[in-house]
């Protein structure tokens, strides 16, 4: 990551997290293990209970079925894909890297901060889900972008990937690397932009490897691959999480998890990729960076294999998104313990827009 340095930065929470790059954490506790010190906002007892024990939840309606239908037609729109003539879905093209070609595979679209996109990232009940897994009000949403995944045929074929022995596989891997003695803590989300049905793929994972994680881990030989992981799936069987327009599906970096293959024939399957970390409002490089992203629309630097659309940028086809309250503390433009306009010029690198936010 760009932006990260070599110290540890801790975040703006009463909790102690720790991190430097704003994406897996250090705490005390894990977060299946953690105790809630904060009244539950979203998640009900039972929620809490869930996620604790097999690694993910739901939360119906997070957002407006009408406001994910509206990301949808835009996935859409900015790939220049019309829904209707499927064969428009698979028009040959030239790409920069294998890892774009890949991408293209997967279904990956090149945007970061339209409005509608923000409009997610600061919907209070989506920030609410995320405060109560982490017990901790002081959050940053990543920047992240959205999924449109036609089926897996022509330029689109996952054979067209070719195979690893080691490492990452989308069909079921984690995020972080397991076989470190003190896991760092993770979470990640999507909010689904269309109802999920079996053939179209999507989100899988396996929770009763994460319940029994520890004493499975156990029982591996030395050189097990800390990233994909190895299990008998009748005895731990990979599941696909059902949801509807709007739902917001969280879970934790423990959990294996990865992306079934669109088998059907001309359906999609459409998501917004969307978490909340702890703050780290004392790691000024990797705040700017936020900030510089969002205010000139520039690709987030946070993760490589964010690459920005070839074609036409996102940043010469509309302008910043407005921010609530809730958004501006979310990115990092404004701090959650009030900091004076000093300070935030400071943070940005441009006192004079500074003042003018």
């Amino acid at each position: 990551m760009a932006t990260s340095d070599r110290y540890l930065h801790r975040a703006a929470s009463d909790i102690p997290y720790f991190s430097a790059d704003g994406d897996t954490y250090l705490a005390r506790t894990a977060l299946r293990d953690l105790r809630k010190t904060r009244p539950l906002r979203v998640l009900s007892e039972e929620d809490f209970s869930f996620w604790q024990t097999w690694g993910y939840i739901v939360v119906k309606e997070a957002v407006p079925a009408s406001a994910a239908r509206r990301l949808l037609d835009f996935a859409w729109e900015f790939q220049g894909l019309d829904p209707d003539r499927p064969d428009t879905w698979y028009e040959e093209r030239r790409f920069r890297s294998d890892l774009e070609r890949e991408l293209h595979v997967y279904g990956f679209v090149e945007a970061y901060h339209h409005q509608l996109i923000w409009d997610s990232r600061q919907t209070q009940r989506v920030y609410d889900a995320f405060a109560d897994v982490w017990d901790c009000e002081e959050l940053w949403v990543t920047l992240d972008r959205l999924n449109l995944n036609p089926p897996n045929v022509r330029n689109r074929a996952r054979s067209l990937i070719g195979h690893r022995e080691r490492g990452f596989d989308i069909e079921l891997h984690w995020d972080i690397d397991t076989s470190l003695g003190i896991p760092p803590q993770r979470v990640q989300g999507i909010i689904a932009l269309n109802d999920t049905e079996p053939e179209l793929g999507g989100f899988q994972c396996c929770p009763e490897l994460f319940r029994r994680f520890d004493r499975w881990k156990a029982l591996q030989p030395e050189d097990r691959d800390p990233i994909r992981p190895a299990v008998d799936r009748e005895e731990m069987p990979v599941v696909r999480p059902e949801l509807e327009a709007g739902d917001l599906l969280i879970w934790n970096g423990l959990l294996a998890h990865g992306v079934a293959p669109n088998t059907s024939r001309k359906g999609v399957r459409a998501v917004q990729y969307l978490s909340m970390m702890p703050a780290l409002e004392t790691h000024r490089t990797l705040r700017r960076s936020r900030i510089d992203s969002w205010r000139r629309l520039s690709t987030p630097d946070w993760n490589a294999t964010l690459l920005g659309d070839a074609r036409k940028h996102e940043s010469l086809r509309y302008g910043p998104a407005e921010l609530t309250g809730l958004g501006a503390r979310l990115l990092g433009l404004d701090s959650w313990h009030g900091q004076d306009g000093a300070d935030q010029a400071e943070v940005t690198g441009d006192e004079t827009c500074a003042v003018s936010v």
